[in-house]
Protein backbone atom coordinates (compact mmCIF):
# COMPACT_ATOMS: atom_id res chain seq x y z
CA UNK A 1 0.00 0.00 0.00
CA UNK A 2 1.59 3.17 -1.07
CA UNK A 3 3.03 5.41 2.03
CA UNK A 4 1.76 9.57 1.46
CA UNK A 5 3.16 12.32 3.53
CA UNK A 6 3.36 15.76 3.17
CA UNK A 7 6.71 17.56 3.87
CA UNK A 8 6.99 21.15 5.20
CA UNK A 9 9.37 23.39 6.95
CA UNK A 10 9.85 27.33 8.21
CA UNK A 11 6.50 27.89 9.34
CA UNK A 12 7.94 30.55 11.58
CA UNK A 13 4.59 31.24 13.60
CA UNK A 14 3.40 35.08 14.65
CA UNK A 15 6.35 35.79 12.84
CA UNK A 16 6.75 40.21 13.32
CA UNK A 17 6.27 42.22 10.33
CA UNK A 18 9.30 42.94 9.20
CA UNK A 19 8.39 45.59 6.35
CA UNK A 20 8.86 49.13 7.68
CA UNK A 21 5.86 49.77 5.00
CA UNK A 22 3.18 48.00 6.14
CA UNK A 23 1.28 50.61 7.80
CA UNK A 24 -1.90 50.03 6.65
CA UNK A 25 -3.44 48.56 9.71
CA UNK A 26 -5.66 46.08 7.78
CA UNK A 27 -2.69 45.15 5.46
CA UNK A 28 -0.53 44.76 8.81
CA UNK A 29 -3.50 42.54 10.18
CA UNK A 30 -3.75 40.03 6.97
CA UNK A 31 0.19 39.36 7.18
CA UNK A 32 0.72 39.42 10.92
CA UNK A 33 -2.01 36.30 10.81
CA UNK A 34 -1.05 34.69 7.43
CA UNK A 35 1.67 32.36 9.54
CA UNK A 36 -0.87 31.14 11.19
CA UNK A 37 -3.78 30.94 8.83
CA UNK A 38 -0.93 29.44 5.86
CA UNK A 39 -0.81 26.30 9.03
CA UNK A 40 -4.35 25.66 9.00
CA UNK A 41 -4.29 25.30 5.52
CA UNK A 42 -1.57 22.83 5.77
CA UNK A 43 -3.12 20.78 8.03
CA UNK A 44 -6.39 21.11 5.49
CA UNK A 45 -4.60 19.73 3.05
CA UNK A 46 -3.26 16.95 5.25
CA UNK A 47 -6.61 16.44 5.68
CA UNK A 48 -8.02 16.76 2.36
CA UNK A 49 -4.95 14.33 0.70
CA UNK A 50 -5.93 11.80 3.43
CA UNK A 51 -2.16 11.09 4.22
CA UNK A 52 -0.59 8.84 6.36
CA UNK A 53 1.86 11.47 7.95
CA UNK A 54 3.02 15.02 8.11
CA UNK A 55 6.82 15.95 8.21
CA UNK A 56 8.05 19.19 9.79
CA UNK A 57 11.73 20.11 9.21
CA UNK A 58 12.25 22.95 11.86
CA UNK A 59 11.38 26.06 12.41
CA UNK A 60 8.09 25.89 13.67
CA UNK A 61 8.73 29.30 15.46
CA UNK A 62 10.24 32.32 15.10
CA UNK A 63 12.61 32.56 17.78
CA UNK A 64 12.41 33.14 21.32
CA UNK A 65 9.13 34.28 21.82
CA UNK A 66 7.26 33.25 24.99
CA UNK A 67 3.56 33.08 24.12
CA UNK A 68 1.74 30.21 25.02
CA UNK A 69 -1.42 30.96 23.11
CA UNK A 70 0.76 29.88 19.95
CA UNK A 71 1.58 26.67 21.45
CA UNK A 72 -1.63 25.97 22.28
CA UNK A 73 -2.53 26.82 18.95
CA UNK A 74 -0.14 24.44 17.49
CA UNK A 75 -0.80 21.72 20.19
CA UNK A 76 -4.87 22.19 18.48
CA UNK A 77 -4.01 21.83 15.28
CA UNK A 78 -1.52 18.69 15.38
CA UNK A 79 -4.31 17.03 17.68
CA UNK A 80 -7.02 17.32 14.55
CA UNK A 81 -3.89 15.34 12.66
CA UNK A 82 -4.20 13.07 15.85
CA UNK A 83 -7.64 12.55 15.44
CA UNK A 84 -7.60 11.65 11.60
CA UNK A 85 -4.96 8.95 12.26
CA UNK A 86 -1.91 11.50 10.67
CA UNK A 87 1.44 10.74 12.32
CA UNK A 88 3.61 13.94 12.46
CA UNK A 89 7.27 13.71 12.74
CA UNK A 90 9.36 16.92 13.70
CA UNK A 91 12.81 18.37 13.84
CA UNK A 92 13.78 21.27 15.61
CA UNK A 93 15.59 24.74 13.64
CA UNK A 94 17.44 27.22 15.22
CA UNK A 95 14.67 29.13 15.29
CA UNK A 96 13.11 26.59 17.57
CA UNK A 97 16.00 26.21 19.89
CA UNK A 98 15.59 29.58 20.74
CA UNK A 99 12.04 28.99 21.78
CA UNK A 100 11.74 29.03 25.45
CA UNK A 101 8.33 27.46 25.14
CA UNK A 102 9.43 24.74 23.03
CA UNK A 103 10.94 21.75 26.24
CA UNK A 104 7.15 22.96 27.83
CA UNK A 105 5.08 21.89 24.55
CA UNK A 106 2.76 19.25 25.09
CA UNK A 107 1.65 17.42 21.73
CA UNK A 108 -0.52 14.50 21.06
CA UNK A 109 1.29 11.13 21.73
CA UNK A 110 1.69 10.96 17.43
CA UNK A 111 3.39 13.46 17.60
CA UNK A 112 7.41 12.43 17.05
CA UNK A 113 9.84 15.34 17.87
CA UNK A 114 13.20 14.52 17.55
CA UNK A 115 16.08 15.34 20.09
CA UNK A 116 19.46 16.39 19.78
CA UNK A 117 20.54 12.63 19.08
CA UNK A 118 19.82 10.92 16.09
CA UNK A 119 16.84 8.32 15.87
CA UNK A 120 15.87 6.05 13.18
CA UNK A 121 11.78 5.75 14.15
CA UNK A 122 10.08 2.99 12.08
CA UNK A 123 6.56 3.36 10.22
CA UNK A 124 3.43 1.51 11.77
CA UNK A 125 2.93 -0.75 8.50
CA UNK A 126 1.60 -3.93 7.79
CA UNK A 127 4.05 -6.93 6.86
CA UNK A 128 3.14 -6.67 3.28
CA UNK A 129 3.78 -3.43 2.83
CA UNK A 130 7.56 -1.57 2.03
CA UNK A 131 9.12 -0.73 5.60
CA UNK A 132 9.54 2.47 6.60
CA UNK A 133 11.96 4.60 8.39
CA UNK A 134 12.22 8.34 9.61
CA UNK A 135 15.26 9.65 10.59
CA UNK A 136 15.89 12.89 12.58
CA UNK A 137 18.04 15.12 15.27
CA UNK A 138 16.85 18.49 16.34
CA UNK A 139 18.77 21.42 17.03
CA UNK A 140 20.22 21.22 20.52
CA UNK A 141 21.82 24.61 20.47
CA UNK A 142 20.75 27.78 18.23
CA UNK A 143 23.89 27.28 16.45
CA UNK A 144 25.08 24.96 14.29
CA UNK A 145 28.22 25.67 12.16
CA UNK A 146 28.69 22.06 11.85
CA UNK A 147 27.26 19.33 9.41
CA UNK A 148 25.25 17.06 12.05
CA UNK A 149 25.02 14.39 8.54
CA UNK A 150 27.66 12.18 11.28
CA UNK A 151 25.18 12.04 13.76
CA UNK A 152 22.44 10.38 11.64
CA UNK A 153 22.03 6.78 11.76
CA UNK A 154 23.13 4.46 8.57
CA UNK A 155 20.15 3.48 5.95
CA UNK A 156 17.95 0.83 7.55
CA UNK A 157 18.49 -2.45 4.81
CA UNK A 158 15.55 -2.86 3.08
CA UNK A 159 13.56 -0.25 4.40
CA UNK A 160 12.90 3.39 2.65
CA UNK A 161 14.59 5.82 4.47
CA UNK A 162 13.54 9.59 4.86
CA UNK A 163 15.91 11.76 6.23
CA UNK A 164 14.30 14.74 7.81
CA UNK A 165 17.36 18.04 8.25
CA UNK A 166 17.46 21.58 9.10
CA UNK A 167 20.29 22.66 6.72
CA UNK A 168 21.27 25.49 4.91
CA UNK A 169 23.04 23.27 1.92
CA UNK A 170 26.23 25.12 0.75
CA UNK A 171 24.45 28.47 1.76
CA UNK A 172 21.95 30.64 0.27
CA UNK A 173 21.73 34.88 -0.17
CA UNK A 174 19.59 35.83 3.10
CA UNK A 175 20.00 32.57 5.16
CA UNK A 176 22.99 32.05 7.83
CA UNK A 177 25.24 29.44 7.85
CA UNK A 178 23.20 26.66 9.96
CA UNK A 179 24.11 22.41 9.55
CA UNK A 180 25.81 22.84 6.22
CA UNK A 181 26.77 20.21 4.09
CA UNK A 182 26.44 19.17 0.16
CA UNK A 183 24.23 17.50 -2.36
CA UNK A 184 26.79 14.38 -2.61
CA UNK A 185 26.45 13.97 0.68
CA UNK A 186 22.89 13.50 1.39
CA UNK A 187 23.49 11.27 -1.68
CA UNK A 188 25.84 9.20 0.21
CA UNK A 189 23.44 8.68 3.00
CA UNK A 190 21.37 6.28 0.74
CA UNK A 191 18.30 7.45 1.99
CA UNK A 192 15.67 7.66 -0.43
CA UNK A 193 14.21 10.99 0.48
CA UNK A 194 15.78 14.28 2.20
CA UNK A 195 13.05 16.49 4.17
CA UNK A 196 14.86 19.20 4.40
CA UNK A 197 14.39 22.97 6.15
CA UNK A 198 15.75 26.51 6.74
CA UNK A 199 15.72 27.64 2.95
CA UNK A 200 12.38 29.78 2.11
CA UNK A 201 12.80 29.11 -1.53
CA UNK A 202 11.81 25.93 -2.84
CA UNK A 203 14.22 23.41 -5.14
CA UNK A 204 13.98 19.67 -5.66
CA UNK A 205 16.47 17.46 -6.80
CA UNK A 206 15.68 14.55 -7.99
CA UNK A 207 17.61 11.81 -10.26
CA UNK A 208 16.75 8.26 -11.11
CA UNK A 209 18.33 5.42 -8.58
CA UNK A 210 19.34 8.39 -6.15
CA UNK A 211 18.36 10.37 -3.62
CA UNK A 212 15.75 12.46 -3.88
CA UNK A 213 15.81 15.76 -1.84
CA UNK A 214 13.33 18.58 -1.50
CA UNK A 215 13.59 22.36 0.29
CA UNK A 216 9.79 22.80 0.42
CA UNK A 217 10.35 26.39 0.89
CA UNK A 218 8.48 28.67 3.27
CA UNK A 219 4.58 28.10 3.53
CA UNK A 220 3.65 32.00 4.00
CA UNK A 221 5.83 34.50 2.39
CA UNK A 222 6.31 37.29 5.38
CA UNK A 223 7.82 40.46 3.02
CA UNK A 224 8.77 41.00 -0.52
CA UNK A 225 12.24 39.16 0.02
CA UNK A 226 9.82 36.09 0.23
CA UNK A 227 7.91 36.98 -3.21
CA UNK A 228 5.81 34.20 -5.04
CA UNK A 229 3.92 31.40 -4.45
CA UNK A 230 4.76 29.38 -1.63
CA UNK A 231 3.53 25.69 -0.76
CA UNK A 232 4.64 22.46 0.71
CA UNK A 233 5.52 19.03 -0.91
CA UNK A 234 3.47 16.11 -1.04
CA UNK A 235 5.37 12.69 -1.66
CA UNK A 236 4.28 9.41 -2.41
CA UNK A 237 6.28 6.33 -1.61
CA UNK A 238 4.69 3.66 -3.90
CA UNK A 239 4.42 -0.18 -3.68
CA UNK A 240 7.26 -0.60 -6.25
CA UNK A 241 9.33 1.95 -3.85
CA UNK A 242 9.09 4.53 -6.12
CA UNK A 243 8.62 7.94 -5.25
CA UNK A 244 6.32 10.68 -6.68
CA UNK A 245 6.79 14.59 -5.52
CA UNK A 246 3.65 17.19 -6.08
CA UNK A 247 3.37 20.65 -5.05
CA UNK A 248 0.51 22.00 -2.70
CA UNK A 249 -0.05 25.47 -2.37
CA UNK A 250 -0.49 27.31 0.85
CA UNK A 251 -0.23 31.17 0.48
CA UNK A 252 -2.44 32.83 1.94
CA UNK A 253 -0.96 36.35 0.81
CA UNK A 254 1.23 36.22 -2.07
CA UNK A 255 3.92 38.84 -2.26
CA UNK A 256 4.45 39.85 -5.95
CA UNK A 257 7.13 43.24 -7.43
CA UNK A 258 5.44 44.46 -10.43
CA UNK A 259 7.36 46.65 -13.04
CA UNK A 260 5.29 49.53 -14.73
CA UNK A 261 6.08 51.14 -17.62
CA UNK A 262 4.74 54.63 -17.38
CA UNK A 263 6.94 55.27 -20.99
CA UNK A 264 5.00 58.54 -22.85
CA UNK A 265 1.66 58.64 -20.65
CA UNK A 266 0.19 62.75 -20.63
CA UNK A 267 -2.47 62.68 -18.19
CA UNK A 268 -3.25 61.27 -14.64
CA UNK A 269 -5.83 59.48 -15.59
CA UNK A 270 -3.86 57.17 -17.88
CA UNK A 271 -1.48 56.47 -15.54
CA UNK A 272 -4.68 55.33 -12.59
CA UNK A 273 -5.50 53.29 -16.03
CA UNK A 274 -2.11 51.32 -15.65
CA UNK A 275 -2.20 50.48 -12.48
CA UNK A 276 -5.51 49.12 -12.53
CA UNK A 277 -4.65 46.79 -15.48
CA UNK A 278 -1.22 45.96 -14.35
CA UNK A 279 -2.56 45.04 -10.88
CA UNK A 280 -5.81 43.00 -12.18
CA UNK A 281 -4.00 40.93 -14.58
CA UNK A 282 -1.33 40.00 -11.27
CA UNK A 283 -4.20 39.63 -9.47
CA UNK A 284 -6.11 36.95 -11.79
CA UNK A 285 -2.67 34.81 -11.73
CA UNK A 286 -1.79 34.73 -8.23
CA UNK A 287 -3.23 31.50 -6.49
CA UNK A 288 -3.26 33.17 -2.84
CA UNK A 289 -5.85 34.84 -1.88
CA UNK A 290 -4.70 38.32 -1.15
CA UNK A 291 -1.82 39.43 -3.76
CA UNK A 292 0.37 42.02 -1.93
CA UNK A 293 2.48 44.25 -4.89
CA UNK A 294 5.01 46.34 -4.55
CA UNK A 295 4.91 48.77 -7.72
CA UNK A 296 8.31 49.81 -9.40
CA UNK A 297 8.01 52.77 -11.87
CA UNK A 298 9.61 52.97 -15.39
CA UNK A 299 9.92 55.15 -18.21
CA UNK A 300 10.03 58.77 -19.27
CA UNK A 301 6.83 60.30 -18.64
CA UNK A 302 5.86 64.10 -18.18
CA UNK A 303 3.94 62.88 -15.00
CA UNK A 304 7.36 61.78 -13.76
CA UNK A 305 7.18 65.33 -11.32
CA UNK A 306 3.81 65.02 -10.48
CA UNK A 307 4.34 61.25 -9.13
CA UNK A 308 6.94 62.37 -7.35
CA UNK A 309 4.94 65.40 -5.65
CA UNK A 310 1.85 63.80 -5.56
CA UNK A 311 2.82 60.67 -4.05
CA UNK A 312 0.26 61.02 -1.43
CA UNK A 313 -2.70 61.70 -3.85
CA UNK A 314 -1.35 58.50 -6.13
CA UNK A 315 -1.82 55.93 -3.06
CA UNK A 316 -5.29 57.06 -2.35
CA UNK A 317 -5.90 56.10 -6.03
CA UNK A 318 -4.19 53.45 -5.66
CA UNK A 319 -5.92 51.85 -2.63
CA UNK A 320 -9.54 52.93 -4.59
CA UNK A 321 -7.81 50.40 -7.86
CA UNK A 322 -7.35 47.86 -5.12
CA UNK A 323 -10.34 48.04 -3.22
CA UNK A 324 -12.29 47.55 -6.86
CA UNK A 325 -10.19 44.61 -7.91
CA UNK A 326 -10.93 42.92 -4.12
CA UNK A 327 -8.07 41.12 -2.07
CA UNK A 328 -5.27 43.04 -3.65
CA UNK A 329 -3.18 45.52 -1.43
CA UNK A 330 -0.39 47.81 -2.33
CA UNK A 331 2.45 47.58 -0.13
CA UNK A 332 4.64 50.32 -1.33
CA UNK A 333 5.93 52.13 -4.75
CA UNK A 334 9.41 52.76 -5.86
CA UNK A 335 9.44 55.29 -8.33
CA UNK A 336 12.03 54.83 -11.09
CA UNK A 337 10.21 56.80 -13.70
CA UNK A 338 11.72 59.79 -14.93
CA UNK A 339 11.27 63.16 -16.78
CA UNK A 340 11.98 63.22 -21.10
CA UNK A 341 15.27 64.42 -22.11
CA UNK A 342 13.58 67.75 -23.31
CA UNK A 343 12.63 68.31 -19.87
CA UNK A 344 14.93 69.18 -16.26
CA UNK A 345 16.71 66.43 -17.03
CA UNK A 346 18.33 68.72 -19.97
CA UNK A 347 21.86 70.21 -18.75
CA UNK A 348 21.15 74.07 -19.43
CA UNK A 349 17.82 73.55 -17.23
CA UNK A 350 18.22 75.32 -13.65
CA UNK A 351 16.99 72.26 -11.15
CA UNK A 352 19.60 70.29 -13.27
CA UNK A 353 22.53 73.15 -12.00
CA UNK A 354 20.46 72.59 -8.60
CA UNK A 355 21.27 69.15 -8.44
CA UNK A 356 24.31 69.08 -9.63
CA UNK A 357 25.45 71.31 -6.77
CA UNK A 358 23.69 69.20 -4.17
CA UNK A 359 25.59 66.16 -5.36
CA UNK A 360 28.99 68.05 -5.35
CA UNK A 361 28.39 70.50 -2.40
CA UNK A 362 26.58 68.70 0.09
CA UNK A 363 26.08 65.10 -0.54
CA UNK A 364 29.33 63.90 -1.66
CA UNK A 365 31.08 65.99 1.21
CA UNK A 366 32.75 63.78 4.48
CA UNK A 367 30.80 66.50 6.79
CA UNK A 368 27.38 64.93 5.27
CA UNK A 369 28.45 61.24 5.00
CA UNK A 370 29.41 61.53 8.56
CA UNK A 371 25.93 63.25 9.62
CA UNK A 372 23.39 60.92 7.99
CA UNK A 373 25.41 57.93 9.29
CA UNK A 374 24.95 59.67 12.80
CA UNK A 375 21.47 59.96 11.97
CA UNK A 376 21.30 56.55 10.89
CA UNK A 377 23.03 54.85 13.77
CA UNK A 378 20.24 56.66 16.05
CA UNK A 379 17.29 55.80 14.29
CA UNK A 380 18.69 52.15 13.99
CA UNK A 381 18.74 51.93 17.63
CA UNK A 382 15.10 53.17 17.95
CA UNK A 383 13.90 50.24 15.79
CA UNK A 384 13.11 46.63 16.53
CA UNK A 385 15.55 43.75 15.59
CA UNK A 386 13.16 42.39 12.58
CA UNK A 387 12.97 46.19 11.19
CA UNK A 388 16.85 46.65 11.11
CA UNK A 389 17.73 44.77 7.86
CA UNK A 390 15.77 46.92 5.57
CA UNK A 391 19.12 49.09 6.00
CA UNK A 392 21.41 46.19 5.04
CA UNK A 393 23.10 43.43 6.41
CA UNK A 394 26.61 45.42 7.12
CA UNK A 395 28.61 48.79 6.63
CA UNK A 396 28.39 48.37 2.80
CA UNK A 397 24.50 47.35 2.71
CA UNK A 398 24.07 50.69 5.24
CA UNK A 399 25.87 52.95 2.82
CA UNK A 400 24.51 51.82 -0.37
CA UNK A 401 20.68 51.99 1.43
CA UNK A 402 21.87 55.69 2.41
CA UNK A 403 22.84 56.47 -0.79
CA UNK A 404 19.66 55.61 -2.40
CA UNK A 405 17.36 57.31 0.27
CA UNK A 406 19.61 60.55 -0.61
CA UNK A 407 19.22 60.04 -4.34
CA UNK A 408 15.38 59.81 -3.27
CA UNK A 409 15.21 62.82 -1.29
CA UNK A 410 17.20 65.18 -3.92
CA UNK A 411 14.43 63.83 -6.57
CA UNK A 412 11.87 64.73 -4.56
CA UNK A 413 12.53 67.92 -3.60
CA UNK A 414 13.74 68.96 -7.29
CA UNK A 415 9.83 67.59 -8.32
CA UNK A 416 8.08 70.31 -5.74
CA UNK A 417 10.26 73.02 -7.43
CA UNK A 418 9.88 71.66 -10.71
CA UNK A 419 5.82 71.60 -9.98
CA UNK A 420 6.39 75.20 -8.50
CA UNK A 421 8.17 76.31 -11.48
CA UNK A 422 5.79 74.87 -13.95
CA UNK A 423 2.77 76.84 -11.94
CA UNK A 424 4.67 79.93 -12.42
CA UNK A 425 4.20 79.78 -15.82
CA UNK A 426 0.47 79.38 -16.14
Amino acid sequence: MAFRFIHSADIHLDSPLRSLALRDPALADLIGTATRLAFVRLIDTCLEERVDALVLAGDLYDGSQTSMKTARFLADQMGRLHAAGICTFVIRGNHDALSKITPELVLPDSVKLYRGHAEAVPVQRSAVDVPIHIHGVSFAQPDAPESLLGKYKPAVAGSINIGILHTSLGGAAGHDRYAPCSIADLRATGFEYWALGHIHLRSVDSRADTSTIVMPGIPQGRDIGEAGAKSVTLVTIHDDRRLTIEERFTSVAQFERLTVDVTALTEWPDLIRRFSRTLAAARSTVKAEHLVARLYLTGQTPLAWLIRRDRDVMRTELDRVCETIGTCWVESVEIGCTMPDRGPAAPDHPLTELRSLIETRIIGTPAFGTEIAEIAEELLAQLPPECRKAFGDDEAGLDAALTALADEGIADVLARLHAGTEAGRT
